[in-house]
């Protein structure tokens, strides 16, 4: 078995969805000319229900199978990122400011294929639910979709997304079981002292070196309080502070991320950084003010879907492109949140090897929607077979 027959027949039409897409990118939960446009392309297949508003701007659609039967969410992304594009290409961003930058466009696209070709066939039971998903990039909105109910609302069991991957092969699918992404947390150090004419530093307290200080102190935390075997990352990312060079400015600011897997760590980690602020805060007679965000949950995939979508994708491009011992990234993804409330698995799909997502230079590769597209399908064909 390869890619579908009927969706590599309409793979023009799903380049020109793409691009239209690409070329009008919005941001966070203000998705709603993306989701304008999925509804029409819905509304066209024949979809039997379709549910607007959702998380502001998200979609849930359903097509119903013939007779009883599982019932499966397959999950999009459809939101842009806040960056100028570069790519040169005719479908570039005509929204100053804004892109594609992540493959979105590709993913919204890819699902839309595989509703299409589902609509048409109907050679499947139970249902299946398309969430078409707002804010991936911002403050989760899968995690907004999963509080509105709509894993109960529409009864999904299982639910699974595809991720474009421009660091492999064009076609080649990975994954692996357990966490695959990291937890995100984000946090803000504000450090307080009084400020004066550079001059006289003896009439100042000077915020700089405790701030100085206390970056540098994060770095232990990886390297002398976690094991060599656990993933963790702690990264500073932004230091600010003064406005002239003979100014002793009254306030720092030390902004970053942690990435971790493991809940003992991540709460370890976030200890570390508040007991080292303080602690240099102490010494330095400044006032310390740490702002923790904890965002997206580990990206966790469950085993016996992992296992199962590891063999469709194998049906769709064989078992030499499925690569199912995939090293976990530190990056994140808010499909942990419907991970935590339904069994499932996220996959990576080659694109080809080239400008990684967030760059101003990526653009998604439009030779492998018919691929994912088909994926899906067949993963519905085959849980969903008929009796």
């Amino acid at each position: 078995m390869a890619v579908v027959n009927r969706i590599a027949g309409f793979s023009d039409d799903l380049k020109e969805w793409r691009r239209h897409l690409h070329m009008n990118p919005e941001l966070g939960l203000d998705c709603h000319r993306t989701a304008s446009f999925v509804v029409d392309r819905l509304k066209e297949f024949g979809v039997d229900e379709i549910h607007e508003g959702i998380a502001s701007s998200g979609v849930v659609a359903v097509i119903h199978g013939v007779g009883h039967g599982p019932v499966t969410g397959l999950r999009a992304d459809m939101d842009a990122l806040p960056m100028e594009e570069k790519t040169g290409a005719e479908w570039a961003s005509t929204v100053p400011g804004r892109m594609h930058a992540c493959g979105h466009d590709g993913h919204t696209t890819m699902l839309l294929g595989a509703a299409r070709y589902l609509s048409e066939t109907r050679n499947f039971s139970g249902k299946v639910v398309l969430i078409f998903q707002p804010a991936e990039e911002t403050i989760g909105g899968g995690r907004i979709m999963v509080e509105e109910g709509i894993m109960d609302r529409f009864g999904v069991e299982e639910v699974y997304a595809l991720h474009t991957d421009p660091f492999n092969d064009e076609g080649v699918f990975s994954t692996c079981t357990g966490g695959l992404m990291a937890a995100v947390d984000d946090w803000t150090i504000r450090v307080t002292g009084v400020g004066g004419h550079g001059a006289y530093p003896h009439a100042c307290v000077d915020p700089i070196p405790p701030a100085l200080t206390i970056a540098q102190g994060l770095q232990t935390i990886v390297a002398r309080n976690t094991p060599a075997s656990e993933p963790l990352v702690i990264s500073v990312t932004q230091f600010h502070s003064g406005s002239a060079s003979n100014i002793i400015p009254d306030a720092a600011m030390i902004n970053g991320t942690t990435r971790s897997f493991s809940p003992e760590l991540r709460d370890m980690a976030e200890e570390r950084i508040r007991a080292i602020s303080r602690a240099q805060a102490s010494a330095y007679g400044v006032q310390v003010d740490v702002d923790y965000d904890r965002s997206y949950p580990a990206t966790v995939n469950h085993a016996n879907q992992t296992n199962f979508a590891a063999t469709i994708a194998a049906s769709v491009v064989g078992e030499a492109k499925v690569d199912t011992n995939m090293t976990p990234e530190m990056g994140a993804e808010d499909f942990s949140y419907m991970l935590e409330a339904r069994p499932g698995s996220f996959l990576f799909l080659g694109q080809g090897k080239g400008a990684s997502v967030h760059h101003p230079e990526f653009d998604f590769n439009d030779d492998v929607a018919p691929v994912g597209a088909s994926f899906f399908a067949r993963l519905i064909e085959t849980r969903h077979a008929l009796k």
